[in-house]
């Protein structure tokens, strides 16, 4: 499994957020600029979250956006799930029934069933709140995401 660059850059996104909750509605610009991202493809990721909870938005010359919910209300994996769609290592786990012909008697099932539940456990375990913490207790550590 491999999370693209727009996984990576809408977690960001929502980290920031998350930072300057505080500081009311938040343009994309000053996001891009304090994450050195670019605006453009901040610009491509903002409609995933339309359809969603996730932010709430403002327009007009105090515009932006905002965390709809508290940093704690938000996991990795929800956010991840969100924008790479899957965060299993084969397809077939994803369905239910599994329909290829070689489920019953494949010996690697379990193998992907049980990556696939460690992957979503863990990144499921980590709040936006958990980020923050983390950064609090240690912010000499870089925290590469």
């Amino acid at each position: 499994m491999r999370i693209s660059t727009k996984g990576r850059y809408a977690l960001r996104m929502l980290i920031d957020l998350a930072e300057h909750q505080g500081d009311g509605y938040v343009s994309l610009k000053e996001v891009a600029e304090r994450q050195e991202l670019s605006k453009k493809y901040l610009e491509q990721i903002i409609p995933v979250f339309h359809k969603t909870d996730f932010l709430l938005t403002n327009r007009g010359a105090q515009g932006g956006y905002r965390l709809a919910r508290t940093p704690d209300r938000y996991t990795v994996g929800e956010i991840l799930r969100l924008t790479e769609g899957s965060l299993s290592p084969v397809s077939c786990v994803d369905q239910d029934p599994i329909l290829c012909s070689r489920s019953r008697g494949c010996p690697t099932l379990p193998i992907w069933r049980g990556l696939a539940k460690a992957i979503n456990d863990y990144l499921d375990g980590i709040t936006l709140q958990d980020i923050l913490d983390r950064e609090k207790e240690d912010p000499g550590d870089d925290y590469v995401i």
